[in-house]
């Protein structure tokens, strides 16, 4: 019989063998950095099999091990458990959708007539821009985050 790994367990191996959630994401099919840090962190979306091999392989840990933490209740939503949110990112994301949804929601209306924007069949990614004002010479770093739901 065994017995799942932790959480922090496997980010003690990804970390132990030099692992970012990126490179990660390049060696697993369909996903990006986003995709692996939610399949490690929130165990959502699940892994394939063949994901199980590759994290088992890479990170040097039982796919049977693996396999049962991975088949264990998703942990979706978890941030929402307490509202408005704590961490100071996570805040800032909701603030940020507080501010603008309704001018979202206008706008997606427009272009797509009423409807709503999928968070099942949704894909989201995390890009980094830097941006040198013209002015002052002094460089600032913009966080990208793009979300893409099915209308």
């Amino acid at each position: 019989m065994t017995t799942a790994y932790s959480l922090q367990e496997i980010l003690a191996a990804k970390s132990q063998h030099g692992q970012t959630f990126s490179s990660l994401a390049l060696l697993l099919p369909n996903r990006n950095e986003v995709s692996t840090a939610s399949l490690l962190l929130s165990r959502h979306p699940p892994p394939s099999p063949e994901e199980i091999k590759i994290l088992s392989s890479v990170l040097q840990l039982d796919g049977g091990m693996l396999a049962e933490y991975f088949s264990s209740t998703p942990d979706r939503g978890e941030t929402a458990l307490q509202m408005p949110p704590r961490e100071p990112l996570i805040y800032r994301l909701y603030e940020a959708v507080m501010n603008y949804g309704k001018a979202y929601k206008a706008v997606m209306n427009e272009m797509f007539g009423d409807g709503i924007m999928s968070a099942i069949a949704f894909k989201t990614d995390v890009g980094k821009e830097i941006v040198l004002d013209p002015e002052t010479g002094i460089e600032s770093t913009w966080v990208v985050i793009t979300m893409k739901g099915k209308w």
